[in-house]
């Protein structure tokens, strides 16, 4: 096309007819001008269509990771609970003193296996960390989208940092008080370490020690119930963002 158009200006020209070369002149810079400009928008459409595939894959992999942190910190409710259960019925037998040593015995192995553990929160991050460390953030192109994904996953540390400072406080509380009194004798996985006491002892001597106990317990009942409540909270959150995505996702499909 270029060569066609220089064939003509040259053949005006040296025909004198320097107004039609003008002319001609002209409108060759003007297609080529259209044409520079028609690539320009070939290529932003087939980077936006890029860019468009590659944030519907984000899209997906958040709300992927996000149902499953939802499953996640419902089963970790759930254990929770079922932890302060033991410690109820620990605490109820206990403080009374009408049960017998078999009863006893069995709700202090119960609390020891249930009841104690020191609760973690492990959230899906891996899509948040790439987004993050790849700069790719902006290829999320709703604003207000993108603010309540960074929120989320920074609300995610600060309910890590919190799981964290109760299982400090609480390690320093278990360390002597399994020691002191080789609760780990109740431990099945543990148990055959220890000397075989009858059960009347070992019952006689939880119910020695029963504020010790009840004091141990009282910690991880605590522990549990603000780490409870930090899940329900996240749980709230993390369902509205899940709903947000989904309906981005939809968006995404139907354009």
């Amino acid at each position: 096309m270029i060569k066609f158009f220089r064939r003509i200006r040259q053949g005006l020209l040296y025909q004198g007819r320097t107004g039609k070369y003008l002319t001609y002149a002209v409108g060759e810079i003007i297609l080529v001008v259209i044409g520079i400009l028609i690539a320009l928008q070939i290529n932003n459409w087939n980077e936006k269509r890029k860019q468009g595939k590659q944030e519907l894959a984000y899209l997906g992999r958040l709300l992927i990771e996000n149902e499953q942190d939802l499953v996640t910190f419902q089963q970790s409710i759930q254990d929770l609970t079922k932890g302060n259960k033991t410690i109820e019925e620990m605490a109820t037998v206990l403080n009374h003193k009408n049960y017998s040593d078999s009863v006893v015995l069995e709700k202090v192995e119960k609390y020891l296996i249930y009841g104690c553990h020191y609760p973690f929160f492990n959230p899906s991050t891996s899509t948040f960390d790439d987004l993050s460390s790849t700069g790719n953030m902006g290829v999320i192109n709703d604003v207000d989208l993108r603010d309540v994904i960074v929120k989320h996953y920074a609300n995610y540390d600060y309910i890590k940092a919190n799981f964290q400072v109760n299982a400090d406080w609480a390690l320093p509380i278990d360390a002597p008080f399994y020691v002191d009194f080789s609760v780990l004798k109740f431990e099945p996985s543990t148990s055959f370490i220890f000397k075989t006491d009858s059960e009347n002892l070992s019952a006689f001597e939880v119910k020695e020690n029963r504020e010790e106990y009840l004091r141990n317990a009282a910690v991880h009942y605590w522990i549990n119930l603000d780490c409870i409540n930090l899940l329900s909270n996240v749980i709230n959150e993390t369902t509205v963002l899940v709903a947000r995505l989904s309906s981005e996702i939809q968006n995404h499909k139907s354009n």
